[in-house]
């Protein structure tokens, strides 16, 4: 029998990854994770946010950020102001930098929807080449042919599953985004 166990698990690890990336998405609401994909420029390299500084939510429109190293403050902001994706104009005040989240725009709202929709559609390429690759190592091995078709059918299933999940979140996520 062909064991397709690694194959869940690399397919799960892709599920995760896509589920991050949409935490990342911004929506109506002021998120810590909105900004959990920036890199810092602090100490003569590139450090995840979460590594030079503290981000919590100050209310449902605006992030606080509070840098470990006040030093630090300057290359905080700027990493923020730089990433367009966000659109988000930080302002500091010597201590605490604060990230009003603006009101989304119809239009803004649909170009993060089709982010979202790159996002899915790469996470469903990466399942199907898992996919593929297990069909690979199934041809290869010397199992009797009705083993064989057994083993690509529980391949399929396996990516039509969690396929089905991705859907499922970029629905939730296209959801909460066009929502006012």
């Amino acid at each position: 029998m062909f064991d397709t166990k690694e194959e869940e698990v690399e397919m799960g690890k892709v599920l995760e990854r896509f589920l991050d990336e949409l935490k990342k998405l911004r929506t109506g609401r002021a998120h810590p994770d909105m900004l959990a994909g920036l890199k810092v420029e602090a100490y003569g390299e590139f450090m995840p946010m979460n590594q030079v500084a503290n981000v919590t939510v100050g209310g449902a429109t605006m992030l606080l950020v509070t840098p470990y190293d006040p030093g630090n403050i300057q290359a905080i902001e700027a990493a923020i102001r730089k990433d367009q994706n966000l659109g988000l104009n930080p302002a500091d005040d010597g201590k605490v930098i604060r990230v009003p989240i603006p009101a989304l725009t119809e239009e803004r709202r649909k170009e993060i929807v089709k982010m979202a929709e790159g996002k899915a559609e790469e996470a469903r390429i990466q399942l199907r080449k898992i996919r593929d690759e297990g069909r690979k190592d199934l041809k290869k091995a010397e199992l009797a042919e009705d083993a064989k078709k057994r083993g690509e059918k529980e391949l399929d299933e396996m990516a039509k599953k969690f396929s089905e999940q991705i859907e499922t979140a970029l629905k939730e996520k296209s959801a909460e985004i066009m929502k006012i």
